[in-house]
């Protein structure tokens, strides 16, 4: 596979990186700040899988586990079996953190497609910080 464009987005938290990765590790909590998982996530037998309806249909979402890194990375497998990964990572500044996304380029993304991508990714970490700062 070609490398794929990709945009890191980043947004500062003034909130521990405890506090940070705590919030956002937690998939019952992603539906609040991380508007593309419509209602939430439900949980499977496994606890780092979980699923997301979506207006394909079901997709299941895989996290990273648990870890003193800050790694929050996951893997959504669209209905159709195609997988999108999804590079997340808290990491402190100051007193505070840092939370940044790579936001990979899908090869059937045209410029339009990837920019409202990046915006919609935007958005999200802007809701991630106002829910742990408010």
């Amino acid at each position: 596979m070609p490398l794929q464009p990709s945009r890191p987005i980043t947004v500062a938290i003034a909130r521990s990186i405890d506090d940070v990765y705590a919030y956002a590790a937690d998939p019952q909590r992603m539906a609040q700040w991380a508007a593309g998982l419509g209602s939430g996530l439900s949980s499977t037998d496994n606890p780092e899988v979980w699923t997301v309806e979506t207006p394909a249909g079901q997709a299941r979402v895989r996290f990273s586990p648990h870890n003193p890194y800050g790694v929050l990375d996951h893997w959504v497998t669209q209905p159709d079996g195609g997988e999108v990964y999804i590079p997340l990572r808290v990491v402190a500044n100051g007193d505070g953190a840092e939370v940044t996304l790579t936001l990979f380029r899908l090869p059937e993304m045209d410029d339009a497609a990837f920019e409202a991508d990046a915006a919609a990714v935007t958005h999200d970490l802007q809701t991630l910080k106002a829910r742990l700062e408010g």
